[in-house]
């Protein structure tokens, strides 16, 4: 009979809340695995924080170059590749691919995977509307990136080399963000996210995308600027 009755118990644990045991979010990764609400938020603020250091800025900055005021104005690589030089591109493209998947992995690390794709979508959020920075931000393109390679480092890994090829293609680092945002999503499905993940990695594109919505309307005119530099 005791028997049965722990085999009863472990069946209606599913569905009677234990009054001792502390509140949950179900968050869970594709395993069905659960997520404490406390990692999850911790996940989520650590990213954004993190995202809101903005290289474009600082690399900039320490050239004496102010980013929101020469070229295109906005904080990201494109415009520090035109205005300031191809090293300084080349440390904001790392300093932000390496925040993304930073925040990624503290993310993982301190709760699920799940908590991992929060932090990347922080992150992203935070390099888009920087605390730091008046909440004048870049795209997100590499942060987001930098997350998925993390996350899923194959398909992440796949990603990045796309967007290389793709820029080295057209010329033009927008066509090659477009495309990576809309494959991100059927990419992570294609290799095992799903529920949730996907939804925060989907959430993470549009946000993206949504920050190209000028760089989309000046594609369709001819009037998008290629990938050149002014300085060496």
């Amino acid at each position: 009979m005791a028997a049965r009755r722990i085999r009863l118990s472990a069946h209606c644990d599913l569905f009677v809340p234990h009054v001792d045991a502390p509140s949950r979010l179900r968050v869970g990764d594709s395993s069905g695995s659960r997520l404490s609400d406390v990692p999850a938020l911790i996940a989520l603020v650590f990213g954004y924080l993190l995202g809101s250091v903005d290289f474009a800025v600082l690399v900039a900055r320490a050239r004496g170059v102010d980013i929101y005021a020469v070229g295109s104005g906005n904080p990201g690589t494109s415009n520090v590749l035109r205005s300031v030089g191809k090293k300084a591109a080349a440390l904001v493209l790392v300093g932000d691919l390496l925040k993304g998947l930073a925040a990624a992995a503290f993310g993982v690390w301190i709760g699920e995977v799940t908590a991992g794709y929060l932090a990347g979508l922080g992150a992203v959020v935070g390099h888009v509307f920087p605390v730091w920075h008046r909440f004048k931000g870049g795209r997100g393109v590499a942060t987001s990136i930098g997350a998925i390679v993390w996350l899923s480092p194959i398909w992440g890994a796949m990603v990045a080399v796309s967007w290389m090829g793709v820029v080295a293609v057209t010329k033009t680092a927008s066509i090659a963000s477009i495309v990576a945002m809309v494959l991100l999503v059927p990419g992570l499905l294609v290799f095992g996210a799903r529920g949730i993940d996907l939804l925060i990695a989907g959430v993470m594109a549009l946000l993206v995308l949504a920050r190209h919505a000028p760089n989309i309307r000046r594609l369709l005119s001819g009037e998008e600027q290629l990938l050149t530099t002014e300085q060496g």
